[in-house]
């Protein structure tokens, strides 16, 4: 099967990460991938660094015309048998120049966030799309509530992590622990992400500030707007928190962490940050935005707390303090989730399964 994948975002993520994954995932099973992205974009780079074959067409409005016209040239060069879009622009794009061929469309909504009410939900995620996937189930009813599509044309397919890839030895944990002055007088409890605003790092900080007294550390793994939260932490005088800065891979600082914590208020879909630490059986706590709370199962997995809450948290917290037999019971049970249902390869069987559908009822 020949399929292209197209996207108009600049940037480089988990969306364009998923979007790099899978296609080589196809490759792997036997199918033609080819990707349409921005010249400029992450995605370019990172897609022909792998191997991939790439087109480059411009997705800004005032270019619409021209690049319609180059995707029907891609699509009838490269056979292609299924479309696949992932954001606003070539959705349209993608979406018209597939009408025109009579191709079929999966359209992928990586966003746990609302669709905008109105005929161009009903036009982007209906009629331009045979078949919508979104990376957690919360937000199915709503995108079939405003394009009015069956809910069995809507599928939750969360990214998957390839858990071959996560493995810590003794040595690196040790290395790190040394690294960042670790000791057994504490329990760790930690984060691992790109710093935004939403990412609930301010709940964490002032939960922090909460349990000074306590023998507690809280780790914050990643970069982003690392700056914003050290000033925090300074003005609140915080000396019982550090910041590890941007981490590759982040599993020795993972492993390291007695419990793991996801705030997020808004945007998430399945954290990747959230099922390594699941991978690795770490208990955690989580609120229960998008698709974190298919992961973090409240009494099962972890315990989930609200949204812009650090009072919630450090219950949570001082409860997992006191209870080391449910810290290792909820890790066991998060990894058995991760392997039951989060890895790359359900996603890539359950991608496969929707392009087969398609395809077959096309022919």
């Amino acid at each position: 099967m020949n399929i292209i994948h197209l996207e108009s975002s600049p940037g480089w993520g988990g969306q364009e990460m998923r979007i790099v994954h899978e296609a080589l995932g196809m490759q792997s099973h036997g199918h033609r991938v080819v990707i349409v992205c921005e010249k400029k974009s992450g995605l370019y780079l990172h897609a022909k660094k792998s191997g991939l074959k790439v087109y480059t067409t411009p997705f800004k409005k005032i270019f619409w015309a021209y690049s319609l016209f180059a995707l029907l040239y891609i699509f009838v060069r490269e056979k292609i048998h299924v479309v696949h879009t992932h954001s606003s622009c070539d959705a349209w794009l993608g979406g018209m120049a597939a009408k025109v061929l009579f191709l079929p469309v999966i359209r992928t909504r990586h966003l746990s966030t609302a669709i905008k009410k109105g005929v161009n939900s009903i036009i982007l995620y209906n009629w331009l799309a045979d078949f919508v996937v979104t990376t957690c189930s919360g937000i199915i009813p709503m995108i079939a509530r405003q394009s009015k599509a069956r809910c069995d044309r809507i599928r939750s397919i969360p990214t998957g992590i390839d858990v071959s890839a996560i493995r810590v030895t003794p040595e690196e944990k040790e290395k790190f622990r040394q690294t960042f002055s670790f000791s057994d007088s504490f329990l760790y409890v930690g984060t691992a992400c790109f710093m935004r605003s939403w990412k609930g790092i301010d709940d964490l900080l002032d939960a922090a500030f909460m349990t000074q007294h306590m023998p507690l550390r809280w780790v914050i793994i990643g970069g982003g707007h690392e700056g914003v939260y050290r000033k925090k932490a300074q003005e609140l005088q915080l000396k019982n928190v550090l910041f590890t800065g941007h981490l590759v891979p982040p599993y020795a600082a993972i492993a390291s962490l007695d419990v793991f914590t996801l705030l997020s208020t808004a945007h998430e879909g399945v954290s990747q940050a959230i099922l390594q630490a699941a991978f690795l059986a770490k208990p955690l706590i989580a609120t229960a935005i998008g698709g974190l709370s298919e992961v973090c199962i409240d009494q099962k997995t972890g315990i989930t707390v609200s949204p812009h809450n650090p009072k919630s948290v450090v219950e949570a917290v001082t409860y997992l303090f006191h209870h080391p037999l449910i810290r290792k019971r909820m890790g066991e049970a998060a990894k058995n989730v991760v392997l039951q249902n989060f890895t790359y390869d359900h996603m890539l069987q359950a991608t496969e399964e929707i392009y087969l559908q398609l395809r077959s009822k096309k022919e």
